[in-house]
C-alpha cells in the first residue's frame, strides 16, 4: 500500500511538472507580437470595431464606463449598449445623456424569449445590429486599464487568419481571504486558458474582455447548442469555435480591463456555482485535459499530506520504511520541491505579467488555497443532486 502510495504521488506530481514547464511556461515568457512588423500579416490595419455592453439594471456602473469606452483612441468605432429590461432608470439615462457620446449609441430589449437565455438573447440582437465586423466585448462593471484598450486588443485581427483574441480581467484589489481567494482564482483560470491558447488547445475566455468576428459567430450560429444555459455566452462558446489556427491571446497589460469583485461568500458561491455549471458542457478533450491539470494539482497536495502522516505513524510505531520504500519516497520528495518552487516560480512570473494579480511572494500560500478550493469544488460537481436556476 506504501509503494502504490508513493507511486500514485509520483504520477500526479509528474503531470504536474508536465503542465508547469511545457504549458504554462509558454504564458510566463511569452512574447507579445508586435503586429504590422512582419511577424504577422496584416489585413487592414484599423478596421472597425463595434464595442459590446450588455447590461441589466447597471446604471451606476454605465454612467462611469460610457465615457471611458468613448474617449477611446481608435479612429473608427462604435459602443452599443444592450439594455436588457432594466428598471433602474437606466433607459432614461441612455435616451437623455447618451447623445453627447459621439460613439455610444443603445438598443432598449423589452422581453424575455423562451428559446434562449436573456443575455444570450442580447447578444445576439447586438451583433446582428453591429455596425462592424468585429466586436468587442465587456461588461457593465468593467473598466478598460487605458484608452489604448480597444486597439490593444484587436490587433491580433490583422492577422487574417485570426477571428479570435483571449483578453484578461483582473479583479481589484480589496481586504480580505474573499479577495485573495478572487484574485488567486482568476490568475490560476487566467493562466490555463492562455497557456492552452498558446499550446494549440484554447478552450474557454472571459466575456469581460473578448474579441472576434462576428461572421466566426454566425458561421457557426452564434449560441444555438446552448442557448438554453444559464451563462456560457463566453466560455462555451469560445470551447466551441476556438481553434488553434483562428486564436490570439493578449498579455498587453493596456488591454486588460478591471472589475469589480464579490463581497461577500454568498454572492461569489453563487457566481462559482454558474461557472461550474457551465463546465459541465465544454468538449470532452477539453473537460478531460482540464480534469487531469486540476485533479492531478489537488491530488499532489493531498497525497504529500497522506506520505506525511503515513511517515509520522511509522515512526511513531516504530516500522521503518523498507529500502524501496525509501528510495521512493526520496524522489517524490525532491519532485514535491522541485514542483513547488517551479509552481513558485513560473506563475508567479505569469502574476507579475498579468497585472501583479497575487503578490508572488504569497505564490506558496496561494498554490495550497488553490488545491483546497479545487478540491471542495469537485467534490460539489460531483455530488450535485439540482440545479438551481441563477440570475442574469
Amino acid at each position: 500500500m506504501i509503494t502504490a502510495l508513493l507511486i500514485a504521488w509520483l504520477v500526479t506530481l509528474s503531470v504536474q511538472l508536465f503542465f508547469i514547464l511545457f504549458v504554462f511556461s509558454r504564458t510566463a515568457f511569452y512574447k507579445q507580437p508586435e503586429y504590422g512588423s512582419g511577424e504577422s500579416t496584416p489585413g487592414e490595419s484599423t478596421p472597425g470595431i463595434t464595442v459590446v455592453v450588455c447590461a441589466h439594471n447597471e446604471l451606476a456602473n454605465l454612467t462611469e464606463l460610457l465615457p471611458l469606452l468613448n474617449a477611446q483612441q481608435y479612429p473608427e468605432f462604435e459602443v452599443l449598449v444592450m439594455d436588457d429590461r432594466s428598471t433602474d432608470g437606466t433607459d432614461t439615462y441612455l435616451e437623455n445623456e447618451v447623445a453627447g457620446l459621439e460613439h455610444v449609441r443603445f438598443i432598449h430589449i423589452d422581453g424575455e424569449h423562451e428559446h434562449v437565455t436573456p443575455k444570450k438573447y442580447a447578444l445576439t440582437i447586438a451583433l446582428k445590429k453591429a455596425r462592424y465586423p468585429t466586436v468587442l466585448l465587456t461588461d457593465a462593471d468593467c473598466r478598460p486599464a487605458s484608452d489604448g484598450w480597444l486597439a490593444g486588443m484587436v490587433a491580433g485581427l490583422t492577422n487574417p487568419a485570426k477571428s479570435l483574441v483571449l483578453g484578461f480581467s483582473p479583479y481589484e484589489r480589496r481586504a480580505g481571504l474573499l479577495n485573495l481567494l478572487i484574485r488567486s482564482e482568476t490568475l490560476f483560470t487566467a493562466v490555463q486558458y492562455f497557456s492552452l491558447a498558446l499550446a494549440g488547445r484554447p478552450y474557454m475566455g472571459v466575456g469581460r474582455n473578448l474579441a472576434y468576428r462576428t461572421k466566426l459567430f454566425f458561421d457557426n450560429k452564434g449560441f444555438y447548442t446552448h442557448k438554453n444555459v444559464l451563462g456560457g455566452d463566453d466560455d462555451l462558446f469560445v470551447n466551441e469555435v476556438a481553434t488553434s489556427r483562428n486564436t490570439a491571446v493578449c498579455l498587453d497589460p493596456d488591454t486588460f480591463t478591471w472589475s469589480q469583485p464579490k463581497e461577500t461568500w454568498a454572492a461569489w458561491r453563487t457566481q462559482k456555482r454558474r461557472h461550474l455549471n457551465v463546465g459541465q458542457y465544454y468538449r470532452p478533450g477539453h473537460k478531460r485535459r482540464l480534469g487531469l491539470l486540476v485533479g492531478s494539482h489537488v491530488l499532489t497536495w493531498v497525497l504529500a499530506l497522506v506520505a506525511g502522516v503515513v511517515l509520522l505513524v511509522k515512526e511513531l510505531l516504530q516500522q521503518p520504511f523498507t529500502p524501496d520504500e525509501w528510495l521512493l519516497l526520496l524522489i517524490a520528495a525532491g519532485l514535491f520541491a522541485c514542483r513547488w518552487l517551479l509552481f513558485w516560480g513560473i506563475v508567479g512570473r505569469i502574476s507579475y505579467r498579468l497585472a501583479h494579480t497575487v503578490h508572488w511572494g504569497i505564490m506558496p500560500v496561494v498554490d495550497t488555497m488553490l488545491a483546497i478550493y479545487y478540491g471542495f469544488a469537485g467534490l460539489r460537481t460531483l455530488f450535485r443532486r439540482k440545479k438551481k436556476k441563477y440570475a442574469w
